[in-house]
């Protein structure tokens, strides 16, 4: 792999902050209650990490950015970030504007672990620079094709934006789906209105809509829609990406955000750890952590344990992937060369489908794991 040279500021030795590099998206278009929850886990592991003496006495610093969902605006963070003298890059949600930050990282010689985006792709080619803690978009999407399948549904729209992202998510579904007698109807959201859909819906007897659609709009506009509809009564709407986990979706939609499934990626019950890491983020956020809190957490735990056995040298962060084990709020984490997947993989964190309850919308139901 390429070797540049880390820069002074990664070698000091005088008591200096490590610094690690944060990009989350903290303002539209980006999630941005996503990228909350994210910092709100990177930012809860730093504190402990330095509570607990830093690394190797040093201070751990986060340095963050906001990326606003904008691929160019990321990899100019990461431009910026590097000659800053960071140690390591950290987060990211957005799968799209992940890549360009891989991608930049790869060039630069810079380590980025990636938080939460999924996209199987994030590097055109084999990296030793980045690794991920969220599961490959082709492992969590195939398990939500089998929720469908054993739910009996295989007539199934999605309600698609044209995106990277998107598109390999129709992709990933119809492939699965295919061989096992199910078929998958793209409704193209340039095309058409919200209202619109409830008639090709109807006229392609689907028995479930997943929303491959950005949040809140025109997700929140195609539920209401849908579940409006008297002649959809029985129609299962799903989505896949997430879109119900955070708490402004409830609001946004009230009864109408519940009973649709989701992917979240937490086991049925957290670990002594998870739980305490739970409580400290439910007391920063002011609200339930989502599991993209949880991200934030791991990631700086596997960093911070890189950085104390390895110091802040870029290269060796990179030549250790393969030699972490750390023990994260959902479960034991180390990396290996995944299949089809470009970047070192945590192959893979717990996957569930779930939903908000009808009963308590603030409650999620956990409908099948994998």
């Amino acid at each position: 792999m390429n070797t540049p040279p880390s820069p002074p500021a990664a070698e000091r030795t005088d008591g200096s902050s490590v610094r690690i590099g944060a990009l989350v998206p903290l303002t539209r278009p980006g999630w941005v209650e996503a990228g909350q929850h994210l910092l709100a886990g990177l930012e809860l592991a730093v504190r402990e990490v330095n509570d607990g003496g830093g690394i190797v006495g040093r201070p751990l610093e986060l340095v963050v950015r906001d990326t606003a969902a904008d691929p160019q605006r990321a990899a100019a963070a990461v431009d910026e970030l590097a000659h800053l003298g960071v140690a390591a890059l950290a987060g990211e949600y957005h799968s799209v504007v992940a890549r360009a930050a891989a991608a930049r990282a790869d060039t630069l010689g810079l380590p980025f672990l990636c938080s939460s985006a999924v996209l199987d792709a994030l590097t055109e080619q084999p990296t030793e620079w980045v690794a991920r803690l969220a599961p490959a978009q082709s492992h969590g999407w195939r398990i939500y094709a089998d929720f469908l399948l054993s739910a009996g549904h295989s007539r199934i729209a999605v309600a698609a934006e044209p995106s990277v992202y998107w598109a390999s998510g129709a992709r990933i579904l119809r492939d699965y789906l295919a061989p096992r007698g199910g078929t998958v109807v793209e409704l193209d959201m340039r095309a058409l209105a919200p209202t619109a859909v409830c008639d090709e819906l109807v006229g392609n007897r689907a028995t479930a809509l997943l929303l491959l659609v950005g949040h809140p709009e025109p997700a929140v506009s195609i539920v209401k829609s849908v579940r409006r509809d008297q002649r959809l009564a029985e129609i299962m709407i799903g989505a896949p990406a997430g879109q119900p986990e955070f708490a402004e979706w409830a609001t946004l939609l009230g009864e109408d955000s519940t009973a649709i499934p989701f992917l979240r990626y937490l086991p049925e019950r957290l670990s002594p750890l998870g739980a305490r890491v739970e409580t400290a983020l439910r007391e920063r956020l002011a609200e339930a952590p989502s599991f993209v809190a949880f991200e934030g957490y791991d990631t700086v735990a596997v960093l911070a344990d890189v950085l104390r056995s390895h110091g802040a040298d870029r290269t060796r962060t990179a030549a250790s992937w393969t030699r972490v084990a750390v023990e994260g709020t959902r479960g034991q984490i180390q990396f290996s060369r995944t299949p089809g997947i470009s970047v070192w993989q945590w192959a893979w964190t717990p996957v569930q489908v779930v939903d908000r309850d009808p009963a308590r919308p603030d409650r999620f139901r956990i409908l099948h794991a994998g």
